[in-house]
This record gives structure tokens, sequence and C-alpha cells, in this order.
């Protein structure tokens, strides 16, 4: 029996109006732009007339939990020591998916940007050390390593849908596996004491997370509940508690209970009682207990076909970009930019700083990566040029968000952070324009490299659907 096409419930008033905000917030570079934003709002409120508000603010102090069983902090600690977690934990995600299905599955895939990574953190390092060789402002060494791969990637979704998907992939992977060196610098360097005690406990919760995967238990609450007493035991530990994000992430599972074959019968077989069970009297799908025992069962299947780790994934990328970065951006990034701050800041940290994330990013991830291919180590990407290396190398060298994150690990509050702070905002700046124009110049083109699935794309920040898409899926 055919089906009557059914009238669609017209758009509402607030639904228009929200529109355009949706749109904007599935672009691939609106994480950037809310970034900048939130950035340049900490600046101006550290140096207008209300200032000393802005450094209040986050010096206020708030307690989580109850009687005997609460944690007093700072709000800028809840934002560092707390939220920022959130993001090493999806960070954490990302690293896991690339090792294992991803550009970091295989020696062969992985080579190329493991090799523009190290190259992207040696010499950034170097550079940073040896400017500030025997002054205080050493200790922050690890500063211009890092790489902000959501802004880094929004200044690159700017240029459009002509980039070569391969050249965002090489982008993403080589800041997965700078974020895996960020991970290991701050639990390795950055940390200045530890408690057995806690580090045993951190140590048993882990145990018994790794056995929850093994036996396949899938609910989030699991996770969430076990995630919290790893990262309070980490902090009790001395360990930068972000690390309990990453260290959380790895335990979540990939597999899925259903495989492709028995998901598609089952979703048949749903989509067909759904049909079967339509009635011309019952007009909606909420009347109708046939269709709906229809679609909860279609809705089972979808969760059984999912990968915990992916849903996870999924459902943080808008919490994160949008809420928890822009948040940590306008806690950190003001500066007040007088007389007083010119006069005690540290210029050789700020050199090492500026010169280490624009000229070592620059330099280090395009020669490492040039050794690697001319040494036969690696295969440089089909459709990826060495024009367009370089000018990813100089969009590496926006620091930002991560390089603002160790420089507070590395100084704390005072001149030191502050010198940091300008080296950090004036080189992603300089590194972030002088990329876009190196790519908008000429190395990018319209064309889709071989064996690369638009899927790819999607997990890369495009929504399914959208021309970005479908032009690399039908290979235009």
């Amino acid at each position: 029996m055919a089906l009557k096409a059914r009238s669609k419930v017209p758009l509402t008033i607030v639904d228009r109006a929200l529109a355009p905000f949706q749109q904007f917030f599935r672009t691939g570079a609106a994480g950037g732009i809310v970034l900048l934003a939130c950035t340049a709002i900490a600046l101006g409120w550290a140096n207008s007339p209300w200032g000393d508000s802005y450094f209040h603010l986050w010096e206020q102090y708030f307690t989580i939990g109850f009687e005997q069983v609460a944690m007093t902090q700072t709000l800028h600690h809840w934002i560092n020591d707390g939220l920022m977690v959130i993001f090493f934990f999806l960070v954490g995600l990302e690293i896991k998916r690339e090792m294992l299905v991803g550009e970091l599955a295989s020696l062969r895939q992985s080579a190329f940007p493991i090799a523009a990574a190290l190259g992207g953190m040696v010499i950034p390092a170097g550079i940073f050390a040896a400017i500030t060789y025997g002054t205080p402002g050493a200790h922050g060494w690890g500063i211009p390593m890092a790489t902000d791969i959501a802004f880094a990637l929004g200044v690159l979704a700017l240029l459009g849908p002509n980039v070569p998907l391969a050249l965002k992939v090489f982008l993403a992977a080589l800041a997965i596996v700078d974020d895996i060196g960020a991970v290991l610098v701050i639990a390795v360097f950055y940390t200045e004491s530890i408690s057995g005690e806690y580090l045993l406990l951190a140590g048993g919760i882990l145990l018994v997370l790794i056995l929850c995967n093994r036996l396949l238990i899938r609910h989030t609450l699991v996770y969430l509940v076990l995630g919290t007493c790893l990262w309070l035991a980490v902090f009790g530990s001395g360990v930068h508690a972000t690390v309990a994000g990453v260290l959380l992430a790895m335990t979540v599972p990939v597999r899925t209970r259903i495989d492709e074959d028995e998901f598609l019968v089952r979703a048949d077989d749903a989509v067909t009682a759904f049909k079967a069970a339509s009635d011309p009297r019952r007009r909606m799908v909420i009347s109708n207990n046939e269709q709906q025992e229809a679609l909860h069962a279609l809705e089972a299947s979808v969760d059984e076909v999912q990968s915990p780790l992916m849903k996870m994934e999924h459902a943080l990328h808008a919490p994160v970009a949008f809420v928890i970065m822009p948040l940590f951006a306008l806690a950190n990034a003001g500066v007040r930019l007088d007389a007083a701050m010119f006069a005690s800041v540290s210029w050789r940290v700020v050199l090492g700083v500026l010169l280490g994330l624009v000229v070592g990013k620059a330099v280090g991830i395009t020669l490492f990566s040039w050794v690697a291919v001319r040494s036969g180590f690696a295969s440089r990407p089909s459709g990826v040029t060495w024009s367009s290396v370089h000018g990813v190398a100089w969009l590496a060298g926006i620091g930002f968000t991560m390089s603002l994150f160790v420089a507070g690990l590395a100084y704390g509050a005072g001149p030191m952070l502050d010198s940091a702070k300008v080296g950090v905002l004036g080189a992603s700046l300089l590194a972030g324009a002088v990329g876009y124009m190196l790519l908008r110049r000429g190395s990018v083109g319209p064309h889709r490299p071989p064996g690369v699935e638009p899927d790819r794309l999607v997990a890369l920040g495009a929504v399914e659907g959208t021309p970005e898409v479908e032009r690399y899926r039908v290979g235009r």
C-alpha cells in the first residue's frame, strides 16, 4: 500500500531565528572564531577601566561537594584543572581512534605526520632553550612545542572546500601526535611532587576501568563515575589532573555489540515493521504503538552498532569547542599591557616563545618531514605538495590555548607568565596569518586525493550533506 505524503511541521519563528546560528556552529572555522572572540574580550577587559574586575573574577573561590567531601579552588583552577580534563579526555579519544583506525594505525600511514610532529616539537623547544639558557625563564621550554588543533584547523577551514582533504588529515594527525608529546611533557616535566599513595590509588582505579573495557561495559555513567574518581586520585598524586583525561580515554571501549551485517538486517526489519504499521486514521507517529515499537527497535540497533568511543567523541566536540575552550581562553588570555608590565617583562621568554612557535614550527615540521621522505622512512600523502606542507607548518605555530596551558604550568602567576602570554598571542596571530596567506596563494587545489574517503572530512568537522562533503563524495 502506497503511503500518503504528509506535510511537514512548518518552521516556527524561533527556528527561523536560530537557523543562521546553527549553520555558523556547523562550520569548521566556528570554533576558532569563538576562541578569537574570547581572546579579544579577555585582552580588552584586562586593559579596560574595569580591568581589576577581570583578574578578581578568576580568583574567586568556589567549593564543590558537601560537608567533609568537598574541594575548594579558585574559578581559574576549576577551569584549568577541572574543565580542561574534559578537553584532554576528548584529545585522548581522538588519539585512540587515530591509533586504531586512523592516520596513526600503521607505521606506513603515520610515519609522515609523526616525523613532522617531532620536528615541530624538537626545534621549537631547542630554540627556546637556546634563547633562555641560564635565565629563570628556561623552565618554559615546553611552551612552543604545542599546537592548537582547533584553531589551526579553523584557519584551514577558512580557505573553503578547495583545500585537499589529505592536507586536513595531515594537519589533524600532526596535531594529534603533538598532543601526545604535550601530555608526556606535562606528566613528566611539569609535575613538582608525587604522592605515592594517591598514585597507587589512581593505578587501582585505572585497572578497574581496564576491566570494565574488557567486560565490554558500555554505559557512559560507569566511565563518568570511575573517571571522576581517577581525576581526584591523579589530582591528589601531584601529577597534573588533565593527564587523567587521557588515561580515561584509553579505557573507553571501541568494539560494538553487533556488526554491520546484523545492523542492516535489524534496521530493515524495523523499517518494514514501521511501514506495515502505517494507519491513515492515526496521522501522528506518537499515537501509533506499533510504529513506536519499531522506532525503539531501530534506536536500540543504532546504539549497539556504534562504538562508545565514537559516541562520546561526537557528544563532546560541541561543548569542548564552544564552551570549555572559549572559557579557558577568556580566563587565561587576559594580560594587562601597561608600562609596568613592559618594565618587568622577560624579553628572552617573549622572543623564545615567538621564534619557537613561528620559526621553530615552520622549519622543524618542513625539515623533518622532508628528511623522512628523502630517507625512505615515510612517503608524502597523495595530493599534498611541499608548499602546502610548509603552509601547514606555519599554521602549526598557532600554539594559543595549548601553549597558554603549558605556560601556566611552567611559570604560575607573575611576570614570566605575562611574558609567555605576550609571546604566545603574538606568535599565534603571526603564524596563522602567514600560514593562511601561503596556502591561499596557490598551494591548495580543487581535487580529491585518491584513496581518501569523504567520511574523514566529516570527522574533521564538516557536516554530512553539505556541498563540501558531497563534492568529495562524488569525486568532483
